[in-house]
């Protein structure tokens, strides 16, 4: 163990660990840039094409299916990067007891979502859409290949499959639009990308010499993966709901065209929530890493990442705010304009997600993933409550509020659940720009 007074928390931009972490980083944000550019773009003729009823239906479809999806899952994916890590030898074993798990989950919630739409009496069409969009599930079972790669520092492969997917799926929608198909093909295509991207997976996974018949299951790795897991799963379902409920409330509550322009300033306002996810994902195993040489260096690391990602944050909350009603008009025409103050207050939720995100992965690898799954139920509650008061008389506005105090209380819940108290002082150091001034008061001095 090296001394404190030996260590440097100081960047070193010109070591094999930095670049090895920042390629990885560059092959995830050019992924994402370019799934936001080419998303914004087939968004835009989407939103415009299908106006705000379609476009309300077909997003009230998405959310419903949403609400379930973390069932599929089973919270498996930062648990399932992080064994990798530990146990690099055991491939096998984890991704096909990873597997197994996710493709029984998938199956249950298809199950539940059939039950609850009998209960809600559904109309037949919104069945239909509901099922073509929940069929997705099952084949994101593949996803578990991603893991490996993420935990090997390897994420370009992921990024081939992902934008393959994205290109064909997108010049699918664009011919929809053209030949003008129904609401229906739309669902579809959403299911259809899935299936390109688990063929792309298994390919990838291939062309690195690794067979997926060697996957194989253990029952004891099913528990543990599990034990581990079921906060999350729990802390997911809470997730899903005070993420997705707001439109799915919007359509019990009000029109299918006020989900459409809800939903439409959801699109923008959501899109970079990618940011946080890319950054965490590549950079969170360099975090990991610093905690076996000392606590000071790993908290530094880790104020580092909060600081980066609520800088980001900030950044992009501010000139949205400003040009909110230009932006809208200019996507998605005069017609979504109501969705314009949506966006106003909807951006700032970004500020609370950017955090949470960084900060969840601290609660994964310090083994507390208890305190997730209590601050994520702690925002479901408030934003369920707060969607009962503020939509009667606020509407969608008052839904995009509720958003807003729910994320916020849920990320900076941490400070009083558990022993994460310092981490709430660390955010609030970002949110408050504190490193940033003092940063500049340094520059101004020299």
């Amino acid at each position: 163990m090296l001394k404190k007074d030996k260590i440097s928390t100081k960047i070193n931009f010109g070591s094999q660990s930095f670049k090895k972490y920042f390629v990885n980083t560059s092959w995830l944000f050019s992924e994402k840039v370019f799934r936001l550019a080419v998303g914004f773009f087939i968004n835009i003729y989407i939103i415009r094409y299908l106006g705000p009823s379609q476009f309300g239906i077909l997003s009230y479809a998405i959310s419903f299916v949403m609400l379930f999806s973390v069932i599929a899952s089973l919270g498996l994916d930062n648990i399932s990067v992080r064994e990798l890590v530990k146990e690099p030898d055991k491939r096998e074993e984890l991704l096909g007891t990873a597997f197994f798990l996710r493709l029984s989950g998938a199956i249950v919630s298809l199950v539940l979502i059939g039950i609850t739409v009998l209960i809600i009496s559904e109309s037949s069409y919104n069945k239909l859409l509901i099922f073509t969009i929940a069929f997705s599930t099952i084949f994101q079972s593949f996803n578990v290949i991603d893991f490996y790669f993420q935990s090997r520092i390897l994420s370009k492969f992921s990024v081939y499959v992902r934008l393959f997917s994205l290109l064909i799926t997108s010049i699918l929608k664009l011919l929809l639009i053209i030949f003008h198909y129904e609401l229906f093909y739309f669902a579809l295509v959403t299911t259809i990308e899935t299936i390109i991207m688990a063929a792309g997976f298994v390919i990838v996974y291939r062309y690195n010499k690794l067979k997926i018949f060697h996957w194989h299951f253990k029952k004891e790795r099913a528990l543990q993966l599990l034990s581990d897991s079921w906060p999350l799963i729990l802390a997911g379902l809470v997730i899903s709901v005070y993420m997705k409920i707001d439109q799915v409330m919007i359509k019990r509550m009000l029109t299918d065209s006020e989900v459409g322009f809800y939903a439409a300033a959801v699109r923008i306002s959501e899109a970079w929530y990618f940011i946080p996810v890319a950054i965490s994902t590549s950079l969170f195993p360099a975090v990991i890493n610093a905690k076996k040489i000392s606590e000071e260096f790993y908290l530094n690391r880790l104020q580092k990442l909060y600081d980066i990602l609520a800088w980001m944050a900030i950044g992009i909350s501010i000139p949205v705010t400003f040009f909110s009603k230009d932006i809208i008009e200019i996507l998605f025409g005069v017609n979504y304009l109501p969705s314009a103050p949506v966006m106003t207050i909807y951006i700032w939720a970004g500020v609370a997600v950017f955090l949470g995100v960084a900060s969840g992965q601290f609660l994964i690898n310090e083994n507390m993933t208890k305190v997730s799954f209590f601050r994520s139920f702690i925002g479901m509650i408030v934003n369920v409550i707060l969607n009962l008061i503020l939509i009667p008389k606020m509407g969608i506005v008052g839904s995009a509020l509720a958003t807003l105090i729910s994320y916020t209380m849920a990320t900076f819940a941490i400070g009083f659940l558990g022993k994460t108290g310092k981490q709430l002082i660390m955010m609030l150091r970002s949110v408050f720009l504190i490193d940033l001034i003092v940063l500049a008061i340094k520059q101004f001095r020299k």
